[in-house]
């Protein structure tokens, strides 16, 4: 059995980590508190991934280190660099190959299906800080010193999974509130259900043509937030969810005292316009499709009846 180390047990670390466990394969799995699905093959270990030495040791002996670690999204630009770099020199020190969980903020905005070709043009601080790790990835790449990918996803869905949708329109719909959501309710927007997203990390792992490049993970729909929440209210047997738009004063309002929402005004391109992620190539290459999306939807209605008891 080979050893695999996942730094990050949010909704795609802590599933890569399961389907992994349950393709007979072992797990370290990283994370401040050693907190993560159970599994006899899923080995739960608290440490600082940014102690470069620590988690050198607990990537030793491992082919592949895979960084689903994020931080608080209000302190992207102060943790995520020396967290990224922690990673990209343990595996550069172990001889692990290493795959990055990242997302589509280095293109910067986008008019058109958002490609792997497309240059890192970011036209924010948390794109910015996007781009700089790939690029620090890139280089070590280019150097020799490791093999490495990036999987980039859209906004996710899920069972815990966290995005705009979930934080500003899913939990709201399940528990029968009006959603006030700050984008074009009736544009098409591509999601990603985390399930997917670790299928993507786990491909790309696998496969000798994905070093040195990048793969968007598959869609699992494409449907505008006003059409995806009331699919969700239906699949949960919520009432049919009234939305209108939050305006970009009232966004700013809110987060004058919530430091998360503070951050998203600088993200609103993602969402006032189409924004649809292309994966052909690695629908065609890593021989992926996505879950269909009600498959998805159900998880998340299930989950909320869980909680909700």
């Amino acid at each position: 059995m080979s050893l695999n180390v996942i730094v990050g047990a949010g909704a795609t670390g802590a599933a890569a980590a399961q389907l992994l466990a349950d393709a007979g394969e072992r797990v370290r799995l990283v994370t401040r508190r050693g907190g993560g699905p159970l599994h006899e093959r899923i080995e739960r270990v608290a440490a600082d991934a940014t102690d470069t030495g620590r988690l050198a040791e607990l990537t030793r002996g491992a082919a592949v280190l895979f960084n689903c670690a994020m931080p608080a999204y209000d302190r992207w630009p102060s943790e995520f660099p020396p967290l990224a770099a922690s990673l990209l020199a343990a595996a550069e020190r172990t001889g692990s190959d290493y795959v990055m969980l990242g997302n589509t903020y280095g293109y910067g905005p986008v008019d058109g299906p958002v490609t792997e070709e497309l240059p890192m043009e970011p036209s924010s601080v948390k794109g910015r800080v996007r781009a700089h790790m790939w690029h620090d990835a890139l280089a070590a790449y280019e150097a020799g010193r490791v093999r490495v990918t990036e999987v980039r996803a859209s906004d996710y869905l899920g069972a815990g999974a966290y995005s705009p949708f979930t934080l500003m329109v899913g939990a709201q719909v399940l528990s029968g509130a009006p959603v006030a959501y700050p984008g074009d309710l009736d544009a098409p927007h591509s999601w990603t259900y985390t399930g997917d997203a670790a299928r993507t990390l786990i491909a790309a792992a696998r496969s000798e043509e994905s070093w040195g490049r990048a793969w968007h993970t598959p869609s699992t729909s494409r449907a505008p937030v006003r059409e995806l929440a009331a699919s969700l209210a239906l699949a949960a047997g919520a009432p049919a969810p009234e939305l209108t738009h939050m305006t970009g004063a009232a966004l700013e309002e809110i987060g004058r005292t919530d430091s998360v929402m503070a951050e998203f005004p600088e993200m609103l391109y993602l969402y006032d316009r189409p924004n649809l992620l292309d994966a052909a190539n690695t629908s065609a290459v890593l021989n992926l499709t996505p879950t269909p999306v009600h498959a998805v939807l159900d998880e998340m209605a299930a989950e909320h009846r869980r909680t909700a008891r």
